[in-house]
């Protein structure tokens, strides 16, 4: 059996910095929280809120090592003017944030080992102005590990993970299954950060008309982290 090596803590830090310059680059604005060293997964604080117009909805992880994560982000959007409300999530339900991809005015949901039914039944509740579309999901920890938005009407998907037709009306930029990993980037604005060493991922978004930024994310990786887990995109 193959041992993941250990994480190189300095060095994850400086990819995070890196990570935080590149947001900035391509016109968005970081506002970056302390570390909580009681949590040591709070760097991907994609799982602990999803955001909709101004709405916040705290997640509820399935992963219960991680649930005092959301305590802190929600001191964080609680004091941003863009966020006129936050919302809690109870038990039963689960959700993790990686678990949810909006795309215009449909938002795509995995069922995951960290999101369950309740979870998806209380995003339509809460978010009833979009239209949530359950994707199961097998084999994978969160729905953004193998797809990204690419805007309002693209999607960046892994071939052989997820079918097509759930996609349906969508624009598909298909990569390889072997560079899976790199189906998780960041697009705004044309440009698109992605994980570095997949070259076909990244030629396969310049045909589609993205310059893309390629960051080194060797030590996230080893924490089954990518590039859209370490942010709130608001």
């Amino acid at each position: 059996m193959e041992v993941a090596s250990a994480i190189d803590v300095a060095l994850a830090r400086t990819q995070h910095a890196y990570y935080s310059r590149a947001l900035s680059s391509i016109g968005l604005t970081p506002q970056e929280l302390p570390a909580d060293d009681h949590y040591p997964d709070c760097c991907f604080i994609e799982d602990c809120a999803v955001v909709v117009d101004g709405v916040a909805l705290l997640s509820r992880s399935g992963a219960a090592s991680r649930r005092g994560e959301t305590i802190g982000v929600r001191l964080a959007l609680e004091s941003l003017s863009s966020i006129h409300r936050v919302e809690v999530m109870d038990a039963p339900a689960t959700l993790d944030g990686g678990d949810c991809m909006r795309i215009g005015n449909q938002m795509f949901v995995g069922r995951s080992l960290r999101t369950n039914s309740a979870g998806v039944a209380r995003m339509r509740e809460l978010f009833h102005n979009l239209t949530i579309i359950e994707v199961a999901l097998a084999g994978v920890l969160h729905l953004k590990c193998v797809c990204s938005p690419l805007g309002d009407s693209r999607v960046l998907l892994a071939s052989g993970t997820i079918a097509p037709e759930v996609f349906r009306g969508l624009d598909i930029v298909m990569i390889p299954n072997e560079e899976r990993y790199a189906a998780n980037c960041v697009a705004y604005s044309g440009s698109a950060l992605i994980a570095d060493e997949f070259p076909q991922t990244r030629a396969q978004l310049e045909r589609a008309g993205f310059a893309t930024i390629a960051l080194s994310m060797s030590e996230i990786r080893k924490a089954d982290g990518s590039l859209t887990c370490l942010s709130i995109i608001i």
